[in-house]
């Protein structure tokens, strides 16, 4: 393999990896924010409020993205594989 396939692979997998994870992130973030919110006016301060919404809303986007999560993760191995057969 030459130096520009390696790039090229490396930069399609943090793409791949960015693009799978920001559905699940960007919904944590604003989960948080909203029960930091949510506490901040009423003043209570429960350590499970923080967590199991954060939990119900990443159950949520995998269950809704999963498929979609999983076809481009699928996408991206048949790709690394078909270079690393070509390579070789």
């Amino acid at each position: 393999m030459e130096m520009g396939e390696v790039l090229d692979i490396s930069r399609l997998a943090i793409n791949v990896g960015m693009m799978v994870s920001l559905p699940v992130l960007a919904m944590t973030l604003f989960v948080g924010i909203l029960v930091s919110v949510f506490q901040a006016i009423t003043q209570v301060q429960e350590m499970t409020l923080t967590f199991v919404p954060k939990l119900l809303g990443v159950a949520a986007i995998v269950v809704l993205l999963g498929s979609w999560m999983l076809t481009t993760m699928v996408q991206f191995t048949v790709t690394c594989f078909q270079r690393a057969a070509g390579a070789g």
